[in-house]
């Protein structure tokens, strides 16, 4: 089973590389493997071609390839919660949780978070023609390989952007090298009322799949929930993964990280959480109207999530 995540070097998808690298796949005769494949609407539409077998990323994305959700499934929270955070040059004199403190600037954002970002704008009274705030690519992204994440912190470091929508990974890079500060983190609560739950991180995979081979993504679910349980049990065995698979500056950080965002490694997809990013979807023009749960959801998986628990 190939799996295919958009930002390799990161917290936000953290638990099913460590499924993969702590033996978690496996322990349920399952070969699986998690590779990088980004943009995020680029793995969705790779999943919705048959390229890969599953994606972990924002649930909204998977919108970008299967209209309306149809023909695809979240099976399994990766983690709760948008995980993107923003970040500005530590010499700008903008306060924690100062959106406005944006204006002006340039912000790297990738395909797929950066529909976050604007909706965060717009909820925050930010127009970007009018107060001048240009998204951009960060250079060196679309390269075979690339993290979006390090690439970001070693952008803004070298001038090339003023600040970054990113996971907690690059947040930590920019600021442990001085050259970043963290203004905004909406999923513990800054920013406008909502933001921390435009989406959340999930293992997306067809209904195809599912009806060919419910076993094989059941093992796959079970897999990453063992994960999350060994994380939560032991964080050091971040490091673990991180060696196999991650720069060594990152190594240093994963552990850290990955204890800091212990809460939020959690399986179950809550009703309310899917109905948040239903909304969210629906604002962004990407979903005409309300879906169910189990649209969404295959409630198959549902009492994997709790197994054992």
């Amino acid at each position: 089973m190939l799996i295919a995540v958009p930002d390799l070097v990161t917290n936000s998808y953290f638990p099913a590389l460590a499924a993969e690298e702590l033996g978690f796949f496996k322990a349920q005769g399952l070969e699986a493997r998690v590779d990088l494949l980004s943009p995020a609407p680029a793995a969705m539409a790779a999943l919705r071609d048959g390229q890969v077998q599953g994606v972990v990323t924002g649930a909204h994305t998977t919108l970008t390839a299967f209209p309306g959700w149809e023909g695809a499934k979240a099976v399994v929270a990766v983690a709760q919660g948008t995980p993107w955070l923003l970040v500005l040059r530590a010499d700008l004199a903008a306060a924690r949780g100062d959106v406005a403190a944006i204006r002006g600037l340039r912000i790297g954002a990738a395909p797929g978070p950066d529909l976050a970002l604007k909706r965060l704008l717009v909820e925050s009274g930010i127009d970007i023609q009018r107060d001048r705030v240009q998204l951009t690519r960060v250079p060196g992204t679309e390269d075979p390989g690339a993290s979006f994440g390090v690439l970001a912190a070693g952008a803004l470091e070298s001038g090339q952007i003023d600040g970054f929508w990113a996971n907690a990974l690059a947040s930590e890079t920019a600021v442990r090298r001085g050259v970043g500060r963290i203004a905004l983190d909406v999923r513990r609560g800054e920013g406008p009322p909502g933001a921390g739950r435009y989406t959340f991180s999930a293992l997306i995979t067809t209904e195809a799949l599912i009806e060919r081979d419910a076993d094989r993504v059941g093992a796959a679910v079970r897999a990453i929930v063992a994960a999350q349980r060994a994380l939560r049990a032991e964080p050091a065995r971040a490091a673990e993964v991180g060696r196999k698979r991650f720069p060594t500056a990152a190594v240093e950080m994963i552990a850290a990280l990955v204890e800091r965002d212990l809460p939020f490694y959690d399986p179950v997809i809550g009703e309310e959480a899917v109905g948040a990013t239903n909304a969210f979807a629906r604002a962004l023009g990407l979903l005409s109207g309300p879906l169910s749960y189990e649209h969404v959801v295959d409630v198959r998986f549902r009492s994997l999530w709790t197994a054992g628990s």
